[in-house]
């Protein structure tokens, strides 16, 4: 009967299949936690701020996806498809909501690529909606100053044909896979991470060599960047750390915190709202003419001010101690305020007031420690691998020997290469063992000669 089951000769009714939700007795099921990185940051709720929570909230519901992620994600996005029309001045320079933004995660759990799904799903909608709203999108990978500039270029001529420039400036580059921009920045020759300096500035483009005639003049770029931390800290070099070119990037750790083999898809009718308040904003800032810059001034208020005063004397301007740290948050203080700019305008105002100061800063403390987790317990991990290597090495040493003197174990296990601290760290690791793996005993010097008596180092089942 067209091969569908029915029931069994005795009448039985066939059974319904459980739904992925209840178990097979029909009780609810507790969501899987999934377990977190060692000491890995926790994120301020106080982040998911206004349209950006809801945003967050709405794609991380019945998903395993990281809400911090996807905020982070759509704070590019909106900060690109608001465009240069909103400035903030401080001093003589006018800030822009223009952020690059950087998720550090696992590969495999960071769920990297579906923190970024409903966001193109929201863009998508906001087309249908109204297109002249939505920025340009780039998900092809970067490689040049050259490449980037075609992206957004004011014209030129190919052979007896103009090409005609691209008036709309907003692009939204989607880096799924960063460690790309990382391996081109260290080709000889290549400006790749100086060009995406000078847009993170909103300097224009100019060619880099005379035969060159690609020009971008007020480039409004956002990047949305994924990476694991292993690429990151292998593949960032010291020229990418004092040059600013890291410190540009709002690094975020996120992973997921749920196992869920079914996700739910966010519905339609979701999407639509959160593209139609998205257009609220947009249109709020005039967003759909392109030619028009700096003409929306936002201040803070006095509030907004003593909070920021207090934050830049104080937090934002601490000493981090680790010189890496240290140089990869440098730009704290105008990252707080770009951040603040784009939460007031998701409340339709001008005017950035204290609280949205206080959700930046939640932002800027998650960059702190997720950069303090990723270089710093980086770090640490290494050393612990090297100390676990090194005492294996101890033990087939002294399986081979019977025992050994301290001096013995650096002269003839590590030819005298290894320093004289991680030799005590793999010891002291072996010593410290549950049970322990070697046992330590004091004897006399054979030799007769004074001084104290020598420590004699033995596997503890011998």
């Amino acid at each position: 009967m067209n091969g569908q089951p029915t029931p069994s000769d005795g009448g039985d009714e066939a059974r319904p299949v459980p739904d992925a939700a209840t178990d097979f007795e029909g009780h609810d099921q507790p969501d899987d936690v999934a377990p977190p990185h060692r000491n890995a940051p926790q994120p301020d709720p106080a982040c998911l701020y206004g349209l950006i929570g809801e945003v967050a909230h709405a794609g991380s519901d019945g998903t395993e996806t990281n809400a911090f992620a996807i905020a982070a994600n759509f704070m590019a996005y909106l900060s690109c498809a608001v465009g240069r029309s909103v400035y903030l001045p401080i001093g003589n320079t006018r800030h822009h909501a223009r952020l690059f933004c950087l998720h550090i995660g696992r590969s495999g759990r960071g769920r990297k690529g579906d923190a970024v799904s409903l966001v193109l799903r929201i863009d998508q909608m906001l087309r249908a909606i109204n297109e002249s709203y939505a920025p340009q999108i780039h998900r092809g990978g970067l490689s040049s100053r050259e490449g980037l500039a075609a992206l957004m270029h004011d014209g030129y001529r190919q052979g007896r044909h103009d090409v005609p420039a691209i008036e709309d400036k907003r692009l939204w580059v989607v880096e799924s896979e960063f460690a790309n921009v990382l391996h081109q920045g260290r080709r000889d020759g290549n400006t790749l991470s100086a060009a995406l300096r000078d847009c993170w500035d909103g300097v224009d483009l100019k060619p880099a060599t005379k035969s060159n005639r690609l020009y971008a003049s007020h480039p409004h770029v956002c990047l949305s960047g994924a990476i694991s931390p292993s690429e990151l800290t292998g593949l960032m070099n010291a020229r990418e750390l004092t040059n600013g070119f890291a410190n540009r990037f709002l690094m975020i750790w996120a992973e997921r915190t749920r196992m869920l083999p079914f996700p739910k898809e966010t519905p339609l009718a979701t999407v639509e709202r959160l593209a139609r308040e998205t257009l609220e904003v947009l249109t709020f800032v005039r967003a759909d003419r392109h030619d028009d810059r700096d003409h929306l001034r936002m201040e803070l208020s006095p509030q907004a001010q003593w909070r920021y005063a207090q934050l830049y004397r104080g937090e934002l301007n601490d000493d981090l101690g680790d010189g890496t740290v240290g140089a990869l948050l440098e730009r704290r203080a105008p990252m707080l305020l770009r951040l603040a700019m784009l939460l007031a305008l998701t409340d339709l105002q001008t005017r950035i007031d204290a609280p949205h100061i206080d959700a930046a800063m939640g932002w800027i403390r998650h960059a702190t420690a997720s950069v303090r987790h990723v270089f710093v317990s980086a770090a640490e991990d290494a050393k612990l691998a090297q100390v676990l290597e090194l005492s294996n090495r101890v033990l087939t040493f002294l399986r081979e020997r019977g025992q050994a003197t301290r001096s013995q174990i650096s002269a003839d296990c590590f030819r005298g290469k290894v320093p004289k601290t991680m030799i005590d760290a793999s010891l002291e690791h072996l010593l410290a063992a549950t049970p322990p793996k070697i046992n330590v005993q004091w004897a006399e010097r054979s030799d007769g000669a004074p001084g104290a008596p020598r420590r004699v180092y033995r596997l503890a089942s011998a």
